[in-house]
């Protein structure tokens, strides 16, 4: 149970209105109140305490940001006085209280986050959010818990996140959870047919690995999530320059996507066969690195040849999504910080999301709407397969002409997932650039809360 929840303690009262509401407000508080905010309150103030009589707070007032954001809570449990805090919205309509809350909660959960591993002192008080009851209490903490764990994931330095340790968390994750785990490590990916994984974490001293979590009723239909773990990505010897190295422990972003949304789908029960695959490697330099020009037969059959050993992530999951349509699943979803020409076309903070499946897809924009988790479908626009053109082999793994990056790195994601299989590709950049309110600078879950509001539509819990 995280301390900046609780559903027991003596709260103080902590209204939240829209600045645009305050003198609607107003209206209903006696002389008192009247004076005291109109005296005490600021332009960029957010939140005003209301003394008693005897100068102790008798209750507070918030201004929200937009409601169109899931960020309600913006900044408050960092500034307001360490206390427990009951919230209320006395001016919105019946219908919107139970949103508002829930939206609140989470927003207070993702506001409180660090970061603190590695600092010897940390900020040790703390602002309490009281909930109303055991059920809203469950569900803030079974949404903070995935997300942090996409979060803590990402801003862990690569040396102490390397397929190893992530193997380790993911075992551990399947313990939790009365999961499966299993994996392929090292040169047992060449006998059981995962050549692209091996050829790319081969010239680590940290062997790659094919990670493998299953939960979930045998009768349920299979949920396949695919997650690129590159847990440190130097490029090969393609080998990037110093300040587009800089980051490239969120490499793995993709992986931690998929186990924060694996870890949300076994709390909420969803009634779904889960299964988890993670190819985790390091593409580092060495002796033994794959090389511009190689070929390398993949698990599908298809060959490919390496134009660019830094678009090593599409090589990776290329091997896992083959082996996951293995068993055709109901649906397959795959993140991945794949492509810079995402980001280009996006931004960082809006995710691309590639569909074979036009209803999928529909349903995932009615998920970000829902939940207020900006995605954004891109083109699956096929002549572009022409820029993949080997002379040698079936594909390239990358376009030498770099246009429509994320498109080409997208279709040729494509050809291994089955015509028939439901299949999405996150292409997110995992990594928030600037500090907003609930968002600290560092590593973030993007597209998780719209593809879980779209999962819990389609398939529905358990209990």
């Amino acid at each position: 149970m995280y301390d900046f929840f609780c559903t027991s303690q003596t709260a103080s009262p902590l209204e939240l209105i829209n600045r645009d509401q305050l003198e609607q407000w107003l209206e209903l508080q006696d002389e008192r109140v009247r004076n005291w905010v109109k005296a005490a309150r600021t332009k960029d103030c957010p939140f005003i305490s209301i003394p008693n009589a005897d100068g102790t707070p008798e209750r507070f007032l918030a201004f929200l940001p937009s409601q169109d954001s899931i960020y309600l809570a913006g900044e408050l449990p960092n500034q307001l006085p360490s206390a427990c805090y009951a919230a209320s919205f006395p001016l919105a309509e019946d219908d919107q209280q139970a949103s508002l809350k829930r939206d609140f909660a989470l927003s207070w959960g993702l506001a409180s986050y660090q970061f603190s591993r590695y600092l010897e002192t940390t900020n040790q008080e703390s602002c309490c959010l009281r909930l109303d009851s055991e059920t809203e209490l469950a569900r803030a903490e079974d949404y903070v818990s995935s997300i942090f764990l996409t979060r803590d994931m990402i801003n862990t330095p690569a040396s102490d996140m390397m397929p190893e340790h992530m193997s380790e968390l993911v075992s551990s994750l399947a313990s939790e959870f009365g999961a499966e785990f299993n994996e392929v490590v090292g040169d047992d990916l060449l006998d059981q047919n995962f050549p692209t994984i091996h050829a790319v974490g081969r010239a680590s001293v940290h062997a790659p690995r094919l990670l493998e979590l299953r939960w979930g009723n045998q009768n349920d239909p299979i949920l396949t999530l695919v997650g690129k773990g590159v847990c440190f990505d130097s490029g090969g010897l393609n080998l990037k320059p110093g300040n587009f190295m800089r980051l490239m422990k969120k490499d793995m972003g993709g992986a931690a996507h998929v186990l924060g949304l694996a870890r949300l789908i076994m709390a909420s029960k969803l009634k779904v066969q889960l299964r988890v695959l993670v190819p985790a490697v390091e593409n580092a330099v060495a002796g033994n690195a794959f090389r511009p020009g190689d070929v390398i037969k993949t698990r599908h059959g298809l060959t490919v040849e390496i134009d660019n050993t830094d678009a090593e992530g599409r090589l990776v999951l290329c091997d896992a999504l083959s082996l996951a349509n293995e068993e055709s699943p109901e649906l397959v979803m795959d993140f991945a910080t794949l492509t810079g020409a995402c980001r280009v076309a996006l931004g960082t903070e809006v995710p691309g999301f590639f569909c074979n499946d036009e209803l999928t897809a529909q349903g995932l924009n009615e998920a970000s709407i829902r939940s207020k988790d900006a995605i954004w479908r891109l083109p699956l626009h096929r002549a572009y397969l022409d820029m993949l053109k080997s002379s040698i082999a079936d594909t390239l793994n990358s376009s030498p002409t770099g246009m429509g990056g994320a498109i080409t790195a997208a279709l040729y994601l494509e050809r291994f997932v089955g015509e028939q299989t439901p299949w999405v590709h996150f292409d997110v950049m995992a990594w928030n650039d600037r500090k907003q309110p609930g968002r600290p600078v560092g590593g973030e879950a993007m597209g998780l809360r719209a593809s879980f509001d779209y999962l819990e539509q389609r398939f529905g819990r358990h209990g």
